[in-house]
C-alpha cells in the first residue's frame, strides 16, 4: 500500500540498551532506524531479539544508554516531551485481558483519555471515534469478560484510539488470539493504516508482514534484514539463518510455479493464493 514520505513519524539513531550491567547483556546494539509518517512497518525476529524492548525504546516506557529515540522530532530524553511522546505513540501488547482495566467496554475506552484530563464531553466523542474505527460500537455497554479474544484486543486498540496517537504499535497482539481473533485485529490494523495511521507490528507471525511497507528483521538486537516484504521473502535462505520462515502461502506459490503453474508474481497473502487456484480450476 502507497504511503507519502512527508516526515519522519520515529527515528533511533544509533540506540544501545541493556538490562543491568555488562556488554554482554545488550539487548539493542547500535540500531538506526527511520519510519515515515504513514508508513506500515513489521518488525520480525525470534523469541529474545529485542522486539519489545524497540517498541518500549519508541514509546518511551525505555530510555537507550547512548543514541537518540525521536517521535515526530521530539526526544525521549527530554523530560519536558517524553509525555508528549507517550501521547503521540499508542501501544497495544500481548495479553488483552491484562489490558482490560474496567468491567464495561466503554469505561475500558475511557479510561486513557480521563486519566490526561480530557473533558467528559471530548470524552464520549473519543469513544464514539475509538469504537467506531475498530468496529466496536454494538459492544459499548457490553461487559469484556463476554468477549472474545479478537473482540478484547480490539477494545485494547481502541483504547489506544482514544488517546488519538499519531503512531500505533502492536507489540505481539496478535499472539495469544486463534486465528480468527488474528484476522479481525490486523484487518483493524490494515484499515487504521490505509486511513493514514503510522502502524508498526511486532510479531514473529510471517503472514501478518505481507501487506506492509517494508519489514525489517531483529536478531540479538541488531538488523540483520530489512526490504519490501517482496525483498525479505525472496530470501528464504536469509530467514532461516535467524529461526524465520516465509509465509506458508509464499511458500507454496513459489512451489506452484516451480512446477509450471501459472500463479501470478509477487507476495501473496492467503486469500489471493486461494483466489488464484479457484481461477485455475475454472479455467480448466
Amino acid at each position: 500500500m502507497p504511503f507519502f514520505k512527508i516526515m519522519k513519524a520515529v527515528e533511533l539513531k544509533n540506540v544501545s540498551f541493556k538490562y543491568g550491567s555488562g556488554e554482554n547483556l545488550a539487548v539493542i546494539k547500535n540500531l538506526s532506524l527511520s519510519v515515515e509518517k504513514g508508513e506500515f512497518l513489521c518488525v520480525l525476529g525470534e523469541n529474545g531479539s529485542g522486539k519489545s524492548t524497540l517498541a518500549k525504546l519508541i514509546n518511551g516506557l525505555l530510555l537507550p544508554d547512548s543514541g537518540e529515540v525521536e517521535v515526530f522530532g521530539s526526544n525521549t530524553k527530554d523530560k519536558k516531551s517524553v509525555y508528549e511522546v507517550r501521547k503521540k505513540v499508542g501501544m497495544v501488547f500481548q495479553n488483552p485481558d491484562n489490558q482490560m482495566v474496567a468491567t464495561i467496554v466503554e469505561d475500558d475506552v475511557a479510561f486513557g483519555p480521563e486519566n490526561v484530563g480530557v473533558s467528559s464531553e471530548e470524552i464520549g466523542e473519543r469513544i464514539d471515534f475509538a469504537l467506531k474505527a475498530v468496529g466496536m460500537e454494538k459492544f459499548r455497554f457490553v461487559a469484556g469478560q463476554k468477549l472474545s479474544g479478537g473482540q478484547k484486543q480490539r477494545v485494547a486498540i481502541a483504547g489506544a484510539l482514544a488517546l488519538k496517537p499519531e503512531v500505533l504499535i502492536l507489540d505481539e497482539s496478535t499472539a495469544m488470539l486463534d486465528p480468527m481473533g488474528r484476522k479481525e485485529v490486523m484487518q483493524v490494523a490494515e484499515k487504521l493504516n490505509d486511513e493514514g495511521m503510522t502502524l508498526i507490528t511486532i510479531t514473529h507471525y510471517m503472514k501478518e508482514a505481507v501487506k506492509a511497507d517494508r519489514v525489517v528483521v531483529l536478531h540479538e538486537g541488531e538488523i540483520v534484514v530489512s526490504g519490501t516484504p517482496e525483498q525479505v521473502f525472496s530470501r528464504p535462505e536469509d530467514l532461516k539463518k535467524y529461526g524465520l520462515d516465509v509465509p506458508r502461502a509464499t511458500y507454496i506459490a513459489e512451489k506452484l510455479k516451480k512446477s509450471g503453474v501459472p500463479i501470478k508474481s509477487g507476495i501473496l497473502t492467503e486469500e489471493e493464493l486461494g483466489e488464484e487456484l479457484c481461477k485455475l480450476f475454472q479455467n480448466r
